[in-house]
């Protein structure tokens, strides 16, 4: 079974990911038509709830690299495989808050999420524990999403499809320092 399958068929975790992680298995057509810079495929395999969409690049399975595209023209690279997109979202479901990627932006979204979800914690537990996945530390999570987004991420350019033939170019979603 594949594990947006086992998403599907648990409960704990496709509502944890659903909200807090604002990543819902429903598809629907990205707001404008978007393609690769560098001509490989994109499947979308998941939306948030503003609009966004996950993106499977290349092809194969879903061990592909995961491209995330918000609505207002940003987009970053988040994970290299479906595996890795899940423990980023359980680890840190308030990643679009630390544009920065750094622990301190985590804390303070975390602080915020918590006065509104006291439980987030029990839920996160019972999410890992029905997709049988190890959760990395915030910092583990946010240091593998900088070195995406400062390596391998620049491979995976968007471009809005719809901007005449060149297209023009998704912002990048952070703007991390060097460590």
């Amino acid at each position: 079974m594949s594990l947006l399958d086992a998403i599907r068929a648990a409960d704990p975790a496709a509502d944890f990911l659903a909200w807090p992680g604002d990543f819902s298995l429903d598809v629907y057509e990205h707001g404008e038509r978007v393609a690769l810079a560098s001509g490989e495929a994109l499947e979308p395999v998941a939306k948030d709830g503003a609009g966004g969409t996950f993106f499977l690049c290349g092809e194969g399975g879903e061990e592909r690299p995961v491209l995330y595209a918000d609505s207002e023209g940003g987009a970053a690279l988040l994970a290299v495989g479906v595996p890795e997109l899940v423990r980023l979202l359980l680890a840190v479901p308030w990643w679009r808050d630390c544009r920065g990627l750094t622990v301190e932006e985590s804390e303070a979204a975390a602080e915020e999420y918590l006065e509104d979800l006291p439980g987030l914690y029990a839920e996160w537990d019972a999410a890992a524990a029905a997709l049988g996945l190890e959760v990395p530390s915030a910092a583990e999570a946010l240091a593998r999403l900088r070195e995406l987004t400062l390596g391998l991420g620049a491979s995976y350019v968007l471009l809005n499809a719809e901007e005449g033939e060149e297209g023009v170019e998704y912002e990048p979603l952070f703007t991390p320092s060097r460590p």
